[in-house]
């Protein structure tokens, strides 16, 4: 893999914004977002990234409330997402782009994408004819850069960029935890990017906070190897240092963390090579703890009658298990699983009789149950 010389940028993601009231995404604290922004852009930084059903609709909102209406349009770059899968039919997908345009305050995006597609998801696109869509909106210029956001394996992903060609950029998610994972498999899509030349925004460079929250038998190596240094460097800096990368989102919350970020970004360096071995030491170690021994081959959805997504299901437990976060595994659990949650499982047992793993799925989902639902 070639070396790049300097980490790439930082971007501010509006999806976990302050709140005022902790069970309402909707009440979000303007006062403390315009707080984040100026550090933010003080140190130098200037790309965010919202998206149509970010905090309840309401993110487009905030980033027009503390960044449009404060700055100057040239001085930011923006980037949002259309959720087809939000949508009733094609009128309704379609508009919410000048929704968009309206909320953010704006007469054009630098970045606009399809959102989260994989899965039963992307059909709705097409469905829409979104794709289509967004070509004439870039054509007339409200869209400077046309691409994607996926959550999906490399497979479906090449087969959304062989339909669709004409894309500008794909945003992954990229982590290093999750960069040899049978399921995510960050490194495997990464690469079918880098194959056509494609820039890639990464998304979940620290898996939702996961990261610097990690078991102490994997936080200790990296803090033997750099004494002092916060455990979000090494997440921030491995998806810097990627070739391709354009930027690398984070979701921002407290002062404290914008200022370490954009710290991390702007003064660190790329890994060497030795400190990709400490990452690849530090992955192991978490592989070792107890889990799921889910590898993602999906067997075990093909016969379930119910629907149930068994996969994503397994994959909460385990960041519930071996990363000890209990935040992040229920928001894995509530934004993949949709309709297939745990609790619509009826034991019939089809889905154990052909697991490769042997893993007793009724019982796991049962559990997930207790925990998630």
């Amino acid at each position: 893999m070639e070396k790049v010389d300097k980490l790439a940028p930082l971007g501010f993601g509006f999806m976990r914004l302050p709140l005022t009231e902790a069970d309402d995404p909707t009440s979000i604290d303007i006062d403390k977002v315009c707080e984040l922004v100026d550090i933010f852009m003080d140190a130098g930084f200037t790309y965010f990234d919202s998206a149509r059903g970010y905090h309840g609709c309401k993110s487009e909102w905030a980033l027009r409330k503390a960044l449009v209406e404060r700055y100057p349009r040239e001085s930011f770059t923006i980037a949002t997402k259309l959720p087809a899968w939000l949508a009733k039919n094609a009128e309704e997908a379609r508009s919410m782009f000048d929704t968009s345009l309206a909320e953010c305050g704006v007469d054009y995006f630098d970045y606009y994408l399809l959102h989260n597609l994989g899965e039963s998801l992307t059909a709705g696109f097409e469905e829409y004819g979104l794709w289509e869509f967004c070509a004439e909106k870039k054509a007339e210029g409200k869209i400077k850069q046309f691409g994607f956001s996926i959550h999906d394996n490399a497979e479906e992903l090449e087969k959304v960029l062989d339909a669709h060609p004409e894309v500008d950029f794909v945003q992954l998610q990229v982590n290093y935890v999750d960069w040899e994972s049978d399921i995510i498999q960050s490194r495997k899509c990464y690469e079918v990017c880098q194959e056509r030349g494609l820039p890639v925004v990464v998304m979940e460079p620290v898996k939702g906070g996961t990261l610097v929250k990690l078991p102490d038998p994997v936080a200790d190596i990296l803090r033997a190897a750099e004494p002092g240094a916060p455990l979000a460097s090494w997440a921030l800096r491995f998806a810097g240092s990627l070739p391709g990368v354009i930027v690398v989102l984070s979701g921002m919350n407290t002062p404290e963390m914008v200022a370490e970020n954009v710290a991390i970004m702007r003064d660190g360096v790329p890994l060497t090579a030795e400190e990709h071995g400490v990452i690849d030491e530090a992955r192991a170690a978490l592989a070792a703890l107890p889990g799921v021994p889910c590898t993602d081959c999906r067997y075990c959805m093909k016969g379930c009658p119910e629907g149930v997504h068994i996969n994503t299901i397994m994959q909460s437990l385990n960041i519930y298990d071996q990363m000890g976060d209990a935040y992040r595994a229920q928001e894995n659990y509530n934004w993949n699983t949709g309709a297939g949650k745990a609790s619509a499982c009826i034991q019939c047992g089809a889905c154990e009789s052909v697991c490769p793993q042997h893993i007793a799925i009724v019982s796991e989902l049962e559990r997930a149950a207790e925990l998630f639902e």
